[in-house]
């Protein structure tokens, strides 16, 4: 029986990075970055900068939970101990066994130190081997290369581009890039090359 990710409320850890299930009470520990990284969201659908976008960002992510549309983590870092950003499993489709993996982001300090590979170790991990998903895809803004950078760096095959796809919160419209990793793919070598980079 296929579990359900709701009920489960998985905590993902491994020796250097805890997720664990995003709150509203989180507040106060994402807030730095709020205020002082603003460009954090540049690309993003959605933005945190600033306390009341904050304040919607938790309660949107905490309601899309409750009504079993998207799964929010934050993510703590154990080499700073400190809290480093936030992901999520979204746009799940219990019945076809897929789901988007994204809305990451971390602070300037987490950025290009491998903790990104750990977290999608993890989630990857439970998502296919755990949850039983078939697919998990993920999309990000065409011209965002960094992310885009790092999505094949942990395996990700590029699909293709949706064109003027979705509206942004700086009020434009975007490409998205599609990229994705098939449960095959995770035990037939991306599995296995995400481990040694984690080493």
């Amino acid at each position: 029986m296929i579990p359900d990710i709701f009920q489960h409320q998985p905590v993902l850890e491994d020796e250097r990075v805890y997720l664990r299930t995003l709150q509203e009470s989180d507040f106060e520990n994402l807030l730095s970055f709020s205020l002082t990284e603003p460009e954090i969201w540049k690309y993003g659908l959605v933005t945190a900068a600033g306390e009341e976008n904050l304040k919607t960002y938790l309660a949107n992510a905490v309601k899309n939970r409750e009504d079993k549309k998207e799964y929010p983590f934050i993510v703590f870092d154990k080499k700073t101990g400190h809290y480093a950003g936030s992901t999520r499993f979204y746009d799940i489709q219990q019945p076809y066994l897929t789901a988007q993996l994204g809305y990451t982001w971390y602070g300037k300090n987490f950025q290009r130190t491998g903790l990104n590979r750990h977290c999608k170790l993890l989630l990857l991990g439970f998502a296919f081997e755990e949850w039983g998903l078939e697919r998990v895809e993920f999309r990000a803004d065409a011209n965002n290369a960094r992310s885009i950078e790092a999505m094949k760096a942990i395996g990700c095959t590029e699909e293709g581009i949706l064109r003027n796809h979705t509206p942004t919160a700086a009020g434009t419209r975007r490409n998205s890039i599609v990229l994705s990793i098939l449960k095959a793919e995770w035990f037939g070598g991306v599995k296995d090359n995400l481990l040694e980079k984690t080493q």
